[in-house]
């Protein structure tokens, strides 16, 4: 997919959340290279121009950013990133991440989570910070599914293996395991590959209004039975219920469960 890059100068860079465990948002770029089917945050497609294209093929980058987080301090919890992916590949390029992070006061409170392994990159940065925590956003997607709902993000093999470099760095971690979907995720098998290296666990259910109708029927197109599950409140009731004996038995530090 060819990207669009609209390159932009912003007034803030704060912006207040209420997304769980955070009292700010940092978006240097808005939008993300990933193109996940699923992605919530492409409701904010509404509000761009119609000549931007399909949710993926366009990044908006606030090249002054670096800037506006210099000689700034807030309280609480900042979040990297709401409406993006911090380490796109346009990252590799305009480093605007790393930038951001470089200039950050390094009393902030600062959570990042990334679907890539690029993240490894800023290491060195992350041990600046006297409060600082990592997470990696990991299901079982693979093969068609993969192709499908995720189709230019690191493989989920290449984000545990970040998980783990992080850890091994004495970067705190942690592991957001979404969208979880009937027949799709094998959430013991994510649990048991990730849980030596994340410190806690945020689980999320699909969200199917966020997802969006394109998600939905390509779930139905081409996963009937997870289609089933999800459409059918006894059955997904029960996957949910299963689903949360799962995580108990695997004795995870669980911060939450999302269902939606």
């Amino acid at each position: 997919m060819n990207l669009k890059l609209i390159k932009l100068e912003a007034k803030e860079i704060f912006t207040k959340t209420k997304l769980p465990g955070a009292d700010w948002a940092i978006n240097q770029y808005v939008g993300c290279e990933h193109a996940c089917l699923y992605c919530y945050a492409k409701f904010i497609q509404r509000w761009r121009p119609k000549d931007y294209g399909k949710w993926g093929g366009w990044i908006e980058a606030k090249m002054n950013a670096p800037d506006l987080v210099k000689g700034r301090y807030i309280e609480g919890w900042a979040y990297m990133s709401s409406i993006s992916d911090p380490y796109s590949e346009i990252e590799k390029e305009l480093e605007l991440t790393k930038r951001v992070l470089e200039n950050l006061d390094k009393r902030i409170k600062l959570s990042i989570q990334t679907k890539s392994d690029l993240v490894l990159r800023d290491i060195n940065i992350f041990k600046q910070f006297k409060t600082i925590e990592v997470g990696l956003t990991i299901n079982s997607f693979e093969g068609k599914s993969k192709e499908i709902f995720e189709p230019y993000s690191s493989s989920n093999e290449k984000r545990i293996r970040t998980l783990s470099i992080l850890k091994e760095n004495g970067i705190k971690t942690f592991a957001f395991i979404s969208p979880i979907i009937p027949e799709l995720i094998d959430l013991k098998k994510v649990i048991e590959e990730t849980k030596e290296y994340a410190g806690y666990y945020f689980f999320e259910f699909l969200n199917m209004r966020a997802a969006g109708i394109e998600c939905i029927n390509a779930i139905k197109d081409n996963f009937p039975e997870s289609y089933e599950v999800l459409t059918n409140k006894k059955r997904y009731l029960e996957f949910i219920k299963e689903s949360k004996e799962i995580i108990t038995r695997e004795k995870v530090n669980v911060r939450g469960i999302e269902i939606h």
